[in-house]
């Protein structure tokens, strides 16, 4: 595709993600009951609400590419090494901050060819504002219908801003928090923390502990599309659709690809 055509794209993934986004939110507001799935993580009808929405919208916009979501059933899952390009889905990325009514949710739609996630849009249902990444540059959109391009921040200042999860914490973060110097913390939870490094309003995020490809997809075409990167700890960028699992290495996310990063990482404690 040509920018011309990751924009039109975009516009629509961008409507996708807001009917979601509204679909969550009649749950949210609504009042809601609250499973365990077999890996212990919490499903709502919200989840699957805005899943069926995206899968079917997805379906119609682009029926010769299969969609992979955080809800598909096994078998859909199984067959996706098959496949050289596809959706990836996180229709409730955050159902631990949903549950916690503090709004720190997303909804994470990714195109992903080649094993590398090259279109992203991550929506924001409560505060209201989408935003989208791609060839073309990456964009916030408002709920007014205002937007405005998004880059990261360079150089890396001091004090470094670094995003972190409200409900995963890990040890070895304040190894390489230490390392790093003067910082300043941004709790936010779900891919929202990747819209801040996109957006220049953290310059990191740092992510210990597992993760699946849906919670990261979006948001890395996101953060690149801003001039950042996402990696894992070795410094090479988090490629999809590679391996048996679904499950991704430690990560980080960076607006500065030039702050010294490796040594920062490679501090006794971290992994």
């Amino acid at each position: 595709m040509n920018p011309a055509d990751d924009a039109e794209l975009l516009r629509a993934l961008r409507g996708i993600a807001e009917r979601a986004g509204e679909a969550i939110l009649e749950v949210y507001e609504a009042g809601f009951d609250v499973v365990q799935k077999e890996d212990r993580s919490p499903l709502t009808a919200a989840d699957m609400a805005a899943h069926r929405l995206i899968v079917a919208a997805l379906g119609e916009l682009t029926p010769a590419i299969p969609v992979l979501s955080e809800e598909s059933v096994a078998e859909h899952t199984d067959r996706r090494r098959e496949w050289p390009r596809y959706w990836l889905v996180d229709p409730l990325d955050g159902t631990r901050e949903f549950i916690k009514r503090n709004g720190e949710f997303s909804v994470n739609i990714a195109l992903v060819e080649a094993h590398r996630s090259v279109v992203g849009v991550v929506h924001a249902p409560v505060a209201g504002y989408t935003c989208t990444g791609a060839r073309a540059g990456a964009r916030r959109h408002e709920r007014d219908g205002s937007s405005r391009p998004l880059a990261v921040r360079v150089p890396c200042p001091s004090p470094v801003r670094v995003a972190g999860s409200r409900s995963h914490g890990d040890p070895r973060l304040h190894a390489v928090l230490d390392a790093i110097g003067p910082h300043e913390l941004v709790p936010l939870g779900s891919a929202l923390k990747f819209c801040l490094v996109a957006g220049g309003e953290a310059d990191v995020y740092l992510r210990f502990g597992p993760t699946s490809e849906w919670d990261t997809a979006a948001g890395q075409a996101l953060v690149e599309a801003a001039g950042g990167e996402v990696t894992d700890l070795a410094l090479q960028p988090l490629r999809y659709n590679l391996r048996d699992t679904l499950i991704n290495p430690d990560f980080i996310a960076v607006a500065d690809t030039s702050a010294p990063w490796s040594r920062w990482l490679g501090q006794p404690g971290v992994a």
